[in-house]
């Protein structure tokens, strides 16, 4: 990649001037003129740039030069012409790296929307919901094995599942929306014969479930590979009675007032939680325990929680447990915030709860999955409908996706637009080089967010690659007299629409050949 072999070259030169072993930093100048790419390594060394400058050999520069004591790069157009060859050779493939990058850890799982199962899913989960799902798809193009896992919080003796089953006998003070009351009318009978309130609730949950399961597969198309119960697979399977013996055994746990509590403190948090209650019941964290054991054993190198904002609080909780039980691997808690729609709110108080279901039936899935992933996951979001149901370069999903079926209509005018060997030394326009400049960034902006996460680089890049390749479209006439400088401009042309497809299918959005 770009940046590494600037980066490289960079500390061969230091290394080889000072005999210093030093990480350098390269970044994109926000103006152009001052290069490709840049570093202020000099100043961090009190070094003259001038000597770092002269001394960095690469073959993918043109020039190297020093403005206020930055060191400033420049592609040479040979490079540039060369990666349209490569592009069109490696197609899908292109972008993708092995995680060796990251030391080698190539297991992953990332546990996603985990909605309770009371009601359908509504505005603030498909921001999880669609950052989970594209951060996957990064980290499989990025070589790691990914699993992506959903929870169902669906045991008899939990509180909302009681709740729950209270409505659904009608001893219950819950809002009754139409689809609960539809969802209870479904399984009535079901229900009258249920022994008490939890096992009610339990019935209802797990109708309502499968019309969540059924919703996520095939109106948000998102696939999981596996779903947990925590009725099923945890309490039925007397883990729960095994994690409390375990805990005892380790001396991890102590009584005080009547209840059980964890020893958290001892491992990081700022206090220590009650894990069975002064009833014998056992609270949400018992559970959470025995669902992160059980995740640990299945020896994944890299675990990844996408939880909603009300979950903040058990952060701490989570990160003691991982290392009371002994987690060697990372263990990442992402926490979503806010969602809420331009000039509205949700009041779930008033039965005004926004579906996911409304949201993309009113604006489509492609601008609903775009506009979720534009912001950064740790920030507060404004969802502004009027915007994503634009038909015009107002939407930037529409925008992006309009340059990609402009291409197919190019592609679409030329029989053959592939050549074999095209003359890419005759691409030298100002705009043709910008393209390129865009496309080869890709692989940088995988490798950068299977890192650090921030899923907002994806759109950001779209619109700007899409905007490259609307420039290059006005400034160099695609079809012209010159065979060879129309064919060389096709490969291009081609180069783009891979890249453009490759970036919106991470994203989960279709590349339409028509709009």
């Amino acid at each position: 990649m770009v940046k590494e072999e600037i980066k490289n070259s960079v500390e061969k030169s230091i290394r080889s001037l000072y005999g210093k072993k030093i990480e350098v930093e390269i970044e994109e100048p926000v103006d152009l003129v001052f290069g490709d790419y840049a570093t202020n390594v000099a100043m961090v060394l009190k070094k003259n740039p001038q000597e770092i400058a002269k001394n960095i050999k690469s073959p993918i520069l043109e020039k190297v030069e020093v403005k206020n004591g930055f060191i400033n790069f420049f592609l040479s157009r040979e490079y540039l012409q060369k990666q349209v060859k490569d592009i069109l050779k490696e197609g899908k493939n292109y972008g993708k790296f092995h995680p060796a990058l990251f030391g080698k850890k190539c297991r992953v799982n990332i546990e996603f929307i985990s909605a309770n199962p009371t009601g359908l899913l509504h505005l603030g989960h498909g921001r999880g919901a669609f950052f989970g799902d594209a951060l996957a798809n990064i980290l499989e193009k990025s070589g790691y094995k990914v699993t992506r896992e959903y929870y169902i919080n669906d045991s008899k003796n939990s509180v909302q599942i009681k709740e729950l089953g209270k409505t659904a006998l009608g001893r219950g003070t819950t809002y009754l929306t139409n689809y609960l009351r539809k969802a209870i009318k479904r399984i009535e009978n079901k229900i009258k014969k249920s022994k008490n309130e939890g096992e009610a609730g339990y019935l209802l949950a797990q109708s309502i479930q499968k019309d969540i399961k059924n919703f996520i597969e095939n109106k948000m198309k998102i696939k999981f590979d596996k779903w947990i119960s925590e009725e099923n697979d945890l309490y039925q399977k007397r883990k729960i009675i095994k994690i409390r013996n375990w805990l005892a055994n380790k001396n991890l746990v102590y009584k005080k007032e009547r209840a059980v509590w964890l020893k958290t403190s001892k491992y990081g948090d700022v206090k220590d939680w009650v894990v069975i209650r002064e009833t014998g019941e056992p609270t949400y964290l018992l559970s959470d325990i025995v669902y992160h054991k059980d995740k640990f054993e299945r020896k994944f190198d890299r675990i990844i929680n996408i939880w909603g904002a009300d979950h903040q609080g058990h952060v701490g909780k989570i990160k003691a447990v991982a290392k009371m039980l002994g987690y060697k691997g990372d263990l990442d808690i992402l926490i979503s915030q806010v969602v809420r729609l331009k000039k509205g709110k949700i009041s779930k108080r008033k039965g005004q709860v926004i579906t996911l279901d409304w949201l993309i039936n009113e604006v489509g899935l492609d601008a609903v999955r775009f506009f979720y992933l534009m912001k950064s996951l740790d920030t507060q979001m404004e969802f502004d409908v009027d915007l994503a149901k634009e038909r015009s370069a107002k939407s930037p999903v529409y925008y992006v996706q309009y340059a990609h079926a402009r291409i197919c209509s190019i592609l679409r005018k030329i029989p053959n637009s592939k050549s074999q060997n095209p003359n890419l030394k005759l691409l030298v326009h100002p705009s043709e080089f910008n393209l390129v400049k865009q496309l080869i960034r890709l692989p940088e902006i995988i490798e950068d967010t299977a890192k650090d996460y921030q899923i907002q680089r994806l759109p950001q890049y779209s619109i700007e690659l899409a905007t490259a390749f609307h420039q290059f479209y006005r400034d160099c006439r695609v079809l012209t007299g010159s065979r060879s400088l129309s064919q060389a401009r096709l490969a291009l042309v081609l180069a783009t629409k891979i890249i453009l497809k490759n970036t919106l299918e991470l994203m989960g959005i279709s590349a339409p050949e028509k709009m």
